[in-house]
């Protein structure tokens, strides 16, 4: 029997500037359902707004813990995409915008 692991990104080794940027890549390759835990020392709100603003819809976030010195997030691809603002019709827009 084989056990699947949730992935995990442990922030607290990664330079700050580094850190959403590398966040977002594994995110973005997440297969729809999946997810990924986010390990930090504070509590990720800007990351969580960062995610929203970018990605609408697609992603939900479970807190695992929270703090005051470690915080673990789940944070999971959606199993159905979320349709963008701008799509007009049933074909996501591609047919007249």
């Amino acid at each position: 029997m084989t056990t699947l692991t949730t992935p995990c990104i442990d922030v607290r080794q990664i330079a700050p500037g580094e850190r959403h940027a590398l966040i977002f890549q594994h995110l973005m390759g997440l297969p729809a359902g999946d997810a990924l835990q986010l390990v930090n020392d504070h509590d990720p709100l800007p990351l969580r707004a960062q995610i929203d603003r970018q990605c609408p819809g697609q992603f939900e976030s479970t807190y695992l813990e929270s703090g005051p010195a470690l915080w673990r997030l789940e944070i999971r691809k959606s199993a159905v995409p979320a349709r963008a603002a701008s799509d007009s019709c049933c074909s996501g827009g591609a047919c007249c915008g």
